[in-house]
């Protein structure tokens, strides 16, 4: 009988020892960051980290796609946490988890491809967006405002806050140091780079404060035990609110999209087996119940984390396993380290993770080919930054069908003479609501005092709106309408 792990060779199990490593030294910062990016203790982001290796990591779905807390959900669960509290966090990612396992047990798994990659894209620009300028307020030690349209206004204030504050122009130089050397860690010797870039900043970053005795807003520890709330009762009556329902709602689509195009990313990365779609976003959804039920943050399959894995070397689920086995060991044995860390160090991290998620190189090209799928992308990103998230994303999926209706809505209206004087007017391809405007200009404007026929016999598809329309249009001709032919 096979295991459940794949093939447990020993070269297997050296590459995925190896491999567990590397991610947990990526994970970890990341980890931490999104959580105080997110408005809550840091340790809650490891507790997350670790249920995403140690529970998803080894149920069924993927086997090389590694979860955890992501930045592409920093943005709502800091709403979240600021409209419900933190106490409600538990009961929102709770329902959203058993949302995706009643999704996944339905076979929605698949469905959730099918989604505008152009909505997709929108909504990971709009988070990158609102996390960019949130975490700059962060970088420099000072509060972030509410909404995004405020971060970006604030700007030109927060620039001036810093050149006038001795502790916020140390903390913002932190944070600049910080994305440069992740920005510069590519182009070092290969060697070096062994050393995962995330983990190389946050490290420098700290021995840079520490060493220097510089006053900066460093990250606050709890412990990893005490951090655990589980919901109560009251967290869970908050859920009664249409805002609650939107935000738990916008968890399970969000976190399901995400963790499902991550894992056709990544089964582009490697040529075993490829994801069974269903099953992992059960596995989601059993991960976030988990996180749910300890008050953790909600946890999605990362691309970074996933892509990390795959290019060290792994070859089974053991790797991402192994990697939440190594985040327990160190919150268990060396969580005083969290808090040396500096604030502005992970939001430069999260700074840097925001800007991977703006596809500002994409956007020319897409705008010369497509340029209905790049104004639903921008649309969905600018409506997330300027009302939010929950809004923007159903923005972009109206938008994204009314785009499909639109081109796929294709109609041609042809009129001609016969030789006894009747005119012949065709219509052809697909008649729907959204071509009423040019249909009934083509009508209008035939002579009241010409016999018309009307021939559907090209007609595709014919809607209630258009079908009522040439029939009252033909009523109102009268016994100069010769014939009408229904599609």
């Amino acid at each position: 009988m096979s295991s459940p792990l794949g093939n447990t060779s020993t070269s297997n199990v050296r590459r995925d020892v190896l491999a567990s490593l590397v991610v947990f030294l990526v994970a970890l910062p990341l980890c931490v960051g999104v959580a105080v990016a997110s408005g809550v203790p840091a340790e809650l982001g490891l507790i997350t980290g670790i249920v995403g290796g140690l529970v998803v990591g080894a149920l069924p779905g993927s086997s090389l796609q590694v979860s955890g807390p992501a930045a592409g959900l920093t943005v709502l669960v800091y709403e979240a946490v600021q409209t419900f509290g933190l106490a409600a966090l538990g009961a929102l990612v709770l329902v959203s988890g058993l949302i995706q396992i009643g999704l996944g047990a339905l076979r929605f798994g698949r469905v959730f491809r099918a989604i505008s990659v152009s909505v997709v894209h929108g909504m990971l620009a709009g988070i990158g967006l609102v996390l960019i300028f949130g975490q700059l307020y962060t970088m420099a030690g000072l509060e972030q405002p509410r909404s995004g349209f405020e971060k970006i206004i604030g700007v030109p204030g927060l620039v001036a806050d810093v050149l006038t504050s001795r502790q916020a122009l140390t903390a913002a130089a932190i944070g600049l140091g910080t994305i440069a050397v992740l920005v510069l860690w590519k182009k070092l010797p290969a060697r070096v780079q062994v050393l995962p870039a995330p983990l190389a900043a946050v490290a420098l970053a700290t021995a840079v404060a520490a060493v220097g005795g510089l006053s900066v807003p460093r990250v606050e520890v709890q412990g990893l035990l005490s951090a655990v709330q589980p919901p109560g009762t009251s967290a869970f009556a908050a859920l009664a609110s249409l805002a609650a329902v939107g935000t738990v709602l916008a968890f399970a689509l969000i976190a399901s999209a995400e963790s499902l195009f991550s894992a056709a990313a990544v089964d582009r990365m490697h040529d075993g087996k490829g994801t069974e779609y269903d099953k992992e976003l059960m596995a989601q959804g059993v991960g976030n119940t988990l996180c749910g039920a300890l008050g953790a943050l909600p946890l999605t399959a990362v691309i970074v984390r996933s892509s990390a894995n795959v290019q060290a070397g792994a070859r089974t689920k053991l790797s991402r396993i192994l990697h939440g086995l190594w985040l327990v060991l160190f919150a268990a044995l060396l969580p005083a380290a969290i808090g040396i860390i500096p604030l502005a160090a992970l939001a430069g991290v999260l700074i840097h993770a925001g800007c991977k998620l703006v596809p500002a190189g994409e956007f020319r090209p897409l705008w010369r080919r497509h340029r209905g799928e790049a104004l639903v992308l921008a649309a969905t990103a600018l409506a997330i930054v300027a009302v939010g998230m929950f809004e923007g994303v159903l923005l972009g999926l109206l938008l994204a069908v009314v785009k499909c209706a639109w081109e796929t809505s294709q109609v041609q209206v042809g009129v001609h003479e016969l030789t006894d004087g009747r005119l012949i007017v065709s219509i052809t391809g697909s008649a729907t609501f959204l071509r009423l405007p040019r249909l009934l200009e083509t009508l209008e404007a035939i002579p009241q005092d010409r016999p018309v026929e009307l021939d559907l016999t090209g007609v595709r598809h014919l809607d209630h709106a258009c079908a009522t329309t040439l029939d009252t249009w033909a009523q109102r001709r009268g016994t100069s309408v010769a014939t009408l032919t229904n599609a």
